[in-house]
Formats: structure tokens, sequence, C-alpha cells
């Protein structure tokens, strides 16, 4: 048998094609680099660029923080006396209640700071309230009176604009003397308590009120039910208690100088030059005229203390948070309140 002679590889007659290399092969090694720092230079200014558009952001909100506070009060209102001799001014602006600006403890701790100035010639209280709160008016009366006890050499003077009436007079009543302008509304010495009854029309609706009670006074003055005489009674011997203690501040404050007539403490008011020859106050005077020709010290500093923005904002949070229960212990008295 013959041997099979072994097979010869088969050899391509075409011509074999160098493999091409790639481009970064034959790429210098310091283009390579200039790659790389264009790189890291582009991703640093786009950094950069961030950054400075945060920080510009940050800048205008902060600007308009600062102009926002500025205007609605939100910056806190320094009170620091001159360091010369001034007259030193508190507002007794509004309502008389204990949530805003004319409550006791801002227009307290108003005149407080005021007297324990050593810069302070005297102290006007500028007051234009209608009145409002018994209790808070009363307590800004008794500090006047402590504060003038601890300082005697000091004189604290009311002087009204537009209206001190009501509660804002029983404050002016605490004063050395009471200004005002021949046009201001002043008086009202007086306190009432209002509320509704909606008895006739639950009748014409076919409402039927049920009310349960444990204490035979406990639904005293209830909008839906019939008056109760006896509790009117009640009500109005407390307003008489309270009408009384009014009128003994204002005697107390403006001792001599009333001239007592039957309508002085009924309630009425009358004008400010009126008022004067009532007695109820001194004479015509504003501030200005007060600080310089009464005081003797020109130059005003403003002590007021105002609710900021972020005391609004948690005190409306907290009435919020209230409201039904105020609104239930309303329908309960059916009352708005004594002023």
């Amino acid at each position: 048998m013959d041997t099979p002679e072994p097979t010869q590889p088969i050899q391509s007659t075409q011509p074999t094609q160098p493999t091409q290399p790639t481009q970064s092969a034959y790429a210098p090694e310091w283009e390579r680099k200039t790659l790389e720092k264009l790189a890291f230079a582009a991703l640093k200014e786009q950094t950069a660029r961030r950054r400075w558009g945060v920080f510009f952001k940050l800048a205008t909100l902060t600007y308009l923080v600062v102009v926002l506070a500025a205007v609605s009060g939100w910056a806190p209102k320094r009170s620091a006396g001159a360091d010369v001799s001034h007259t030193a001014v508190v507002n007794l602006s509004g309502v008389i209640d204990s949530q805003g600006d004319a409550s006791a403890e801002k227009v307290n701790a108003a005149l407080k700071a005021a007297f324990e100035d050593k810069n302070t010639a005297g102290v006007i209280l500028r007051i234009n309230s209608p009145g409002g709160s018994p209790v808070q008016s009363g307590m800004i009366y008794d500090e006047i009176r402590r504060l003038k006890e601890l300082h005697p050499k000091i004189p604290l003077h009311a002087v009204v604009e537009d209206i001190c009436a009501s509660g804002g007079y029983f404050v002016a009543a605490a004063a050395d003397k009471i200004y005002v302008n021949q046009a201001s509304i002043v008086g009202s010495i007086g306190v009432l308590m209002n509320g509704f009854g909606f008895t006739g029309a639950m009748e014409k609706l076919g409402v039927e009120r049920r009310l349960l009670t444990a204490g035979e006074n406990k639904g005293i003055l209830d909008p839906f039910s019939p008056v109760n005489p006896r509790h009117n009674e009640l009500m109005k011997t407390m307003l008489d208690e309270v009408h009384q203690q009014f009128i003994t501040a204002v005697r107390n404050g403006r001792g001599d100088r009333l001239k007592e007539t039957p309508e002085l403490f009924s309630g009425l008011f009358w004008s400010g030059a009126t008022s004067v020859n009532l007695g109820l106050a001194d004479e015509l005077g504003s501030v200005d005229f007060v600080a310089r020709d009464v005081i003797k010290a020109e130059k005003l500093v403003d002590y007021s203390l105002r609710e900021n923005f972020a005391e609004r904002f948690a005190k409306r949070l907290g009435a919020d948070a209230a409201s039904g229960f105020g609104q239930g212990l309303g329908e309960q008295l059916g009352v708005s309140g004594i002023r």
C-alpha cells in the first residue's frame, strides 16, 4: 500500500494587507495631555459658573428678604434712646386687645423702656384708639401709675389724635395731662356687651333648639334660646361693676379737674374742644407741641414695640388652630365681648 504524502498548506496568492493602527496609536503624547487639560478646564469653568449662579441667586433672595422685612416689620425695631436728652414716644393705636400692637404686654414693655432710659426727659403716650378690653386697658393704667411712682421726675402726658374713647380713655386717665386736638373724639366712659338672638328666625324656619347643660346658668346668653330675665340681670350687674371700676380710675386720674355732670359717665363722647371744658382733657396740643413746649426736649424717640412678621405668622397659626374652640365659645356666650 502506498503511503500518502503529507498535505501541504495552501498559501494564498493574494498579498496580505497590513493591519491599520488606530489614530490614537500615532497621536503624540503632548496632544493627549492637551486634550485632557482642555477637558478639565471646561469642567472647572462649568462648576465655577454654577457656583456663581447659586451665589447670585442667594444674594438676590437675601436682598428681597431684607426689603420684605423692612416693609412688613419683620426686622426687629430698635427702640434704644438717643444719647442726648429726648422725649420718649409710645404709641397706643387701634383696638386694645391681648393679640395686637395695643396689647398691655407691648405697651407696658415700651413704657418701661422709655422710663428707664437715662436720657428720657419725658414720655408721651400717643393715643388713637376706640377702646377695647377693659382688662388690657386696666393693666396699662396700673403700669403707668407704677412707673410714675418709680420715676417721679419724668412726666407722662397723653396726646390724643383722632380718637380716645372707652378703654383708650381709661388708659389716658393715668397720665399727668391729656392733650387733644379740637376735633378729636374723647370719652365714651361706659361698658357694653353685645350679641344676637335668633329665636324668631328659628321659629319661622321650624328649627328646634336642643340645649343640654349641667348647671342652671351654663347656657347664659345662648343666642338660640329665649331671653332669660334673670340672666340679663346677672350680666347687667357685672357690667355695672366693670363700669364702676372705669369711673373710679377716671376720678383717681383726673381728680378735681373733672366737671361731673349726669352724662359724663353715661357712655357719651365729645369733641376735643368740649372735652377740655368738661375736664376730660387739659389743653389742645400735638406731640411736637408737648415735646417742645411742655417737656422741653424737642427730639423724639419712638419706643413703641410692633409685632413683627414672624410673630404675626406664628399667632395666625395659633389662631387658626384655636378657631374651632373660639367659635364654639362664642356660640355658647352669644356675645362679641365686653367693651
